[in-house]
């Protein structure tokens, strides 16, 4: 299957913008690409190579690394989030230029640079070297056409409208837009960014979506007129979809420790569907409040439940919470979530809706209950409740709470209540799907391929 290009393989640069979130879902599409004959080097932060907890496995590809220039403390150390992001852009480039240069006298010279649509100084560095460039978009085709009708200008900010109308989409409330555009004037610096990942789109190669065509078709077509698109997921491990890459189990990387045993150990003797799992990822942070609401919401439902609760959160759970809570619940610092979610004792997912967690349980076949917190989740809630139809979406008071009573409902709606059949089949419907689509002959499948051979004969 190897793509030779003038007598050798293909090399493929996979630069992820520095979190958890980012750099997995990258990693999973250089293990595609890689699997079909493309040698890849996966590129991160020194400061991200420092914290790794888990290293990929010797079959996966190469690693190297840039500077962000925070190599000792990372973004911890910026001032400030846009003093982050142009030192970012300013020694990236550098060292990035310094690392293609390098690889290319080694004997190892780069095809391609594939780039997280946060870093579209990646493109110019390519452009530099007479070279591919491709950009990744780790969010849904739906956020990207919001944040790009942002761009242009095409939705008045601050919102003034109760309805808003984009291309590709259902009708949208304002709360259903991305926190920056519905809140706007929150983290301005994050703002810019998300909007400027289109500045030099129309120079990209290639545009990759972290999606599948099935589950966004409409989203998909509309943005497949501007730009040369590729549905490229979901980018989930293949012993969990389609099995193509065997023994390919492990998302990757991990930045947080993960206590596998303590959380398969106590799903063991849990019925099958009786679970809760609750899980807000690596970098959403829960207000005291909301812990609070939260804590006894999952009390009350009255069902098992598994909740993640990040070593910096736990000072945030009520007193005495936990001593209430043995019979029912386990609390964790972290754990395999992909694992879990394949679990037959896990019923329902409690989500903030991440991107990466909403297409891990859609590609699993796990209903939600849908609690965003910011950036694009709201508009994830809007789909996972309203089009998708495999959830639900916890409704918040005038201070943008979840209360414990709506909490409570929303879990036993998913867990046992009229709705629950419908979410059944939904969830059977999008798993089959997103199996389809990452299989050989698959939607994102041809996608992958189209891209290899393109690679290869450049």
């Amino acid at each position: 299957m190897e793509q030779e290009k003038k007598g050798r393989t293909s090399h493929c640069i996979v630069l992820a913008y520095p979190i958890q979130g980012h750099i997995n879902p990258m990693l999973q599409f250089s293990k595609r690409i890689q699997h079909k004959g493309v040698k890849v080097t996966l590129v991160t932060t020194r400061f991200i190579y420092k914290t790794l907890m888990h290293k990929p496995p010797s079959t996966s590809v190469d690693l190297e690394t840039i500077s962000d220039g925070y190599d000792d403390g990372g973004i911890d150390d910026a001032e400030s989030i846009k003093v982050y992001l142009d030192t970012f852009r300013k020694v990236g480039s550098q060292t990035l230029t310094d690392l293609v240069h390098k690889l290319s006298i080694s004997g190892c010279p780069v095809d391609c640079i594939v780039y997280d649509a946060f870093l579209p100084w990646c493109l110019e560095v390519a452009k530099k070297f007479g070279i591919y460039g491709a950009v990744y978009f780790t969010q849904s085709c739906a956020v990207d056409i919001i944040y790009y009708h942002a761009n242009q200008g095409l939705i008045e900010l601050p919102l003034k409208e109760i309805k808003i109308s984009v291309p590709g989409l259902p009708p949208l409330q304002p709360q259903d837009l991305p926190s920056f555009l519905y809140q706007f004037g929150t983290y301005p610096a994050a703002f810019e960014m998300l909007v400027d990942q289109f500045s030099n789109i129309g120079k990209a190669d290639w545009v990759l979506c972290n999606t599948f065509y099935e589950l966004e078709y409409e989203a998909a077509d509309w943005l497949a007129k501007l730009w040369p698109l590729r549905t490229i997921g979901p980018t989930i491990p293949s012993m969990y979809l389609d099995k193509q890459l065997q023994d390919d189990r492990d998302y990757g990387f991990n930045i947080f420790k993960p206590n596998d045993d303590a959380c398969m150990n106590w799903l063991k003797d849990k019925p099958k569907g009786s679970v809760v799992y609750v899980s807000f990822g690596s970098l959403a942070t829960l207000g005291v409040e909301q812990m609070e609401e939260l804590s006894w919401g999952l009390k009350m439902s009255d069902s098992y439940f598994l909740w993640v609760v990040r070593a910096p959160e736990e000072a945030k759970l009520p007193k005495n919470f936990m001593s209430e809570i043995t019979e029912k619940g386990l609390v964790v610092k972290w754990c395999p979530q992909l694992q879990v979610l394949g679990n037959e004792a896990v019923g329902s997912f409690l989500t903030h809706c991440g991107w990466n967690s909403t297409l891990e349980a859609l590609s699993l076949g796990v209903p939600m209950v849908a609690m965003p917190q910011w950036t694009d989740q709201t508009t994830n809630a809007k789909y996972i409740e309203d089009v998708w139809k495999m959830g639900v979406r916890v409704p918040v008071d005038e201070k943008g709470i979840g209360r414990r009573d709506a909490i409570r409902e929303c879990i036993r709606e998913v867990m046992e209540g009229e709705r629950r059949t419908e979410m059944d089949v939904n969830a059977k419907k999008w798993r089959n799907l997103a199996q389809m689509a990452a299989g050989e002959g698959g939607s994102s499948d041809k996608n992958i391929r189209e891209f290899v051979v393109k690679l290869g004969r450049s």
